[in-house]
């Protein structure tokens, strides 16, 4: 990306989801559309690549991209229908996410997106020169969600910690140690009223991960988080979780993905 500052490696990968969104956009089929993600990756000088994805693991990553995307757009929705009394959304690590500007508010919704500076400077950017319109009110808080009071941040945005929050932690955590995730993880039970709801993925055993130079890039930067104990760790946290397993979902959207032991998405309450 063209910034003012450097951006960090992880921050980089923010481009590799705008071009599966991009593409995906493209189809005649498409389970979401992204207006503004082609636009991310053309404004970065990133090339583009002359065909799809060669190796098993990078396709499923792309399908798992795809899938993810559209299950977090509905839930999300879903989330903040106006009968859940849920109107504050925040997205950790918004990276180029466009969720503020593509999807369909209710009246009354705010939007926070945080991450790193030059990620939301760049991001903006585009978004400017495109035009782009929020369909609910947005604010953005410039943290290292490792590092700083990204919490103290929120709050400081307008965040109540008194009502009722929807969270996406969208190929976040993978990114964290066990420990950064813990601790990430409890600072958004400390900001969740109950009623809140929290959207992340299940977790994976990354020692495991098949190694592909097109995506070490990627890859190599995965530290793990809380792996496959990700529910079990909500769960004696104080939120109600239910996983959505990755085959089924696809299957439900017309994509079938094939079997994907251990993979899916977590919908977590905040009970207490």
């Amino acid at each position: 990306m063209t910034t003012p500052e450097p951006l960090s490696p992880v921050s980089r990968t923010a481009l590799s989801v705008a071009l599966v969104r991009a593409y995906e956009s493209s189809r005649p089929d498409a389970l979401f559309r992204d207006p503004y993600a082609m636009a991310f990756v053309r404004a970065s000088g990133m090339p583009l690549p002359t065909s799809g994805p060669a190796g098993e693991f990078a396709r499923r990553l792309v399908l798992h991209g795809v899938i993810r995307t559209r299950f977090y757009d509905d839930r999300l929705v879903e989330a903040a229908d106006g009968r859940t009394g849920i109107t504050q959304v925040v997205v950790l690590g918004a990276g180029l996410d466009t969720r503020a500007h593509r999807l369909p508010w209710q009246p009354g919704t705010r939007l926070f997106e945080v991450d790193l500076a030059p990620v939301l400077a760049f991001k903006q950017r585009v978004l400017d020169e495109r035009g782009a319109v929020p369909r609910c009110e947005r604010a953005t808080v410039a943290a290292d969600l490792v590092h700083d009071d990204w919490a103290g941040g929120l709050v400081q945005a307008g965040l109540g910690p008194e009502r009722p929050t929807a969270w996406l932690a969208e190929g976040l955590l993978v990114y964290l140690t066990e420990q950064e995730a813990a601790h990430l993880l409890s600072a958004v039970g400390g900001l969740s009223a109950p009623g809140s709801v929290l959207l992340l993925e299940q977790g994976r055993d990354v020692t495991t991960t098949p190694r592909e130079d097109a995506l070490a890039a990627m890859t190599d930067l995965w530290k793990g988080g809380l792996g496959p104990g990700t529910g079990s760790w909500l769960a004696r946290d104080g939120w109600s979780v239910r996983l959505s397993d990755l085959a089924a979902v696809s299957a439900g959207y017309g994509r079938p993905s094939g079997p994907a032991a251990g993979s899916g998405f977590l919908t977590a309450e905040r009970t207490g």
